[in-house]
């Protein structure tokens, strides 16, 4: 019992502190209870400084939401894609009447001759038409009133200037009428055209060096492989190392590899056997054995 009672024991001064304590504590929470501290004054929204800071920060809204617009750069419409004419606003019928008119090896060089093709609103037609960029070709011929041809319906069309569809046998200045090929582009195709004695398969042309793949795909819609070209194949057993080397597909590496295959052999019975060869490249082993022969 001493020891419960003396924890529960305290001195005067003890007693005095605790009083002191919940005095302060009783005014605290009154002092809390009766004073306001919320500030009643009223804020005038319509101040010249708020007004200007709200106009600041709706301008530069406005000029994010611009921002964020897909921006439009000048482009040929004969090769609008299904996404490129969404953006632009056009519906599907009206992007499938172009590509239907382009499947047709036809063009369009004017606003008025896309507008009579795809049947797109006037409204469309304004929005999308300043950034119509045509071959400068085709700007000429128009100023100097170049002749006509009807197509279908009656309907007066302005078709290319090109001189075959033939990508063996077309010139610089066919090339040049594909959006996205220039002078320096349509000079290489012309030049790995001659160094592969003419193109067999139509994957060789996305070998040119500078060419995209999506220029490539606009060109093979214009252009085919109408006539095989005739290839001088050289004779693998008797061919000498720099006549092999001379096959664009064969590097200096692998011209070793097969001179050393030759030499285990004999002969090759077969230019199958090239792909015995430890490390032949089998992916181009197609386009190596077009120039290549075994006799």
């Amino acid at each position: 019992m001493r020891k419960l009672k003396s924890h529960f024991w305290y001195t005067k001064n003890q007693r005095n502190g605790i009083l002191l304590l919940l005095g302060i504590i009783s005014v605290l929470q009154l002092f809390y209870h009766f004073v306001n501290f919320r500030d009643e004054g009223i804020v005038d929204v319509n101040q010249a400084k708020i007004i200007s800071f709200q106009n600041t920060v709706d301008s530069l809204k406005l000029l994010e939401l611009e921002n964020r617009q897909p921006k439009i750069y000048p482009f040929n419409p004969n090769y609008i894609t299904d996404y490129k004419g969404y953006q632009l606003g056009m519906k599907t019928i009206e992007i499938d009447r172009l590509h239907k008119f382009r499947k047709k090896r036809l063009f369009v060089n004017s606003a008025k001759e896309f507008q009579s093709v795809t049947k797109v609103s006037d409204g469309v037609l304004q929005k999308i038409a300043p950034y119509f960029k045509f071959p400068d070709w085709v700007n000429s011929s128009q100023n100097k009133n170049s002749k006509k041809r009807t197509f279908d319906n009656s309907i007066v069309k302005s078709i290319s200037e090109i001189s075959t569809t033939d990508i063996n046998l077309a010139s610089q200045n066919d090339f040049l009428t594909i959006e996205g090929v220039d002078e320096k582009l349509s000079e290489r195709i012309i030049k790995y055209r001659t160094k592969l004695q003419g193109f067999s398969i139509s994957e060789q042309l996305y070998e040119v060096w500078g060419l995209q793949e999506s220029t490539g795909k606009q060109i093979l819609e214009t252009f085919s492989i109408n006539t095989i070209p005739v290839i001088n194949k050289i004779n693998i057993n008797t061919a000498t190392f720099k006549e092999v080397l001379s096959n664009p597909y064969i590097d200096y590496g692998l011209c070793l590899k097969i001179f050393d295959y030759k030499d285990e052999v004999a002969e090759l019975q077969s230019i199958t056997e090239l792909k015995n060869i430890e490390g032949f490249p089998l992916k181009k082993y197609e386009r190596i054995v077009l120039y290549l022969q075994a006799e």
